[in-house]
């Protein structure tokens, strides 16, 4: 059975004092729970703080972005092995907003895969279609065409280290939200295709998350259904309560 991972992403919210409130909160509020991956993935400004307060607790950290090159003349940028060095085990890879913002594609996606994994970190991939290709009817196209070529040149076993995020970029921040029917459809979409790119098996333990507007109402609806593993929060993560509520959630929910 895949175990549930629920990752918070806080974008560009939280200095690096109310990053550390926010966490003290999540451990208080989380440390009984067993079965689901909890991830927090702060500004990088907040990293190291944060790795420090959660080193023995059930929460693990997560970074919002990466570079593809190691070292070198590119100002701005940051590193796995940087990552790593402050205390990261994950990273979110080709989010919408990297690619509708900057400039993210499929090439650049597939490089930042690459080095994550060469840096040891597990890759979030956010793959995902927009309102107007949904109402086309190009969901399925848009999808297969994140996934095929982000995953470029990446072998089985690299593949199973992977997670995958599917956020329909529609429901990303517009309080509209799949319904637990259409996020299965496309979850299962991605499974099937993995089976095909890769095997049946690197296809049953890859793990797929759901993310657009996931909220403590919708999330245990969300997380019955079979092919949904997890979610992927933004504006929910950002509140102690809120965020704790929906992992205890999932919990009850892939327990049974």
């Amino acid at each position: 059975m895949r175990r549930p991972i629920i990752a918070g992403n806080w974008k560009l919210n939280k200095t690096i004092p109310e990053a550390i409130e926010l966490v003290n909160g999540l451990k208080r509020n989380l440390y009984k729970i067993e079965n689901v991956d909890t991830i927090v993935c702060p500004p990088f400004t907040a990293l190291s703080s944060i790795a420090e307060i959660i080193l023995s607790s059930n929460i693990k950290l997560g970074a919002q972005d990466l570079f593809w090159e190691e070292k070198g003349a590119f100002t701005g940028e940051v590193s796995g092995p940087m990552l790593k060095d402050a205390g990261c085990s994950f990273v979110i890879i080709g989010h919408s907003e990297r690619r509708q913002y900057f400039a993210e594609t499929n090439e650049t996606v597939n490089k930042k895969l690459k080095a994550a994994l060469k840096a040891g970190l597990t890759p979030i991939v956010c793959v995902g279609e927009k309102l107007a290709e949904r109402e086309s009817g190009k969901t399925f196209d848009v999808v297969k065409d994140h996934v095929v070529s982000g995953f470029k040149e990446i072998g089985d076993a690299d593949a199973r280290k992977c997670i995958i995020a599917y956020e329909p970029v529609w429901a990303i921040g517009t309080g509209k939200t799949a319904t637990p029917e259409q996020a299965q459809e496309v979850h299962e979409f991605i499974r099937n295709l993995f089976s095909k790119l890769y095997s049946s098996q690197t296809a049953s333990l890859i793990r797929i998350q759901y993310g657009g507007s996931v909220t403590p109402e919708n999330i245990a609806a969300l997380m019955a259904k079979p092919d949904l593993d997890g979610a992927l929060v933004g504006g929910a993560s950002l509140k102690p309560d809120s965020f704790s509520e929906l992992i205890k959630k999932t919990s009850e929910v892939k327990a049974k």
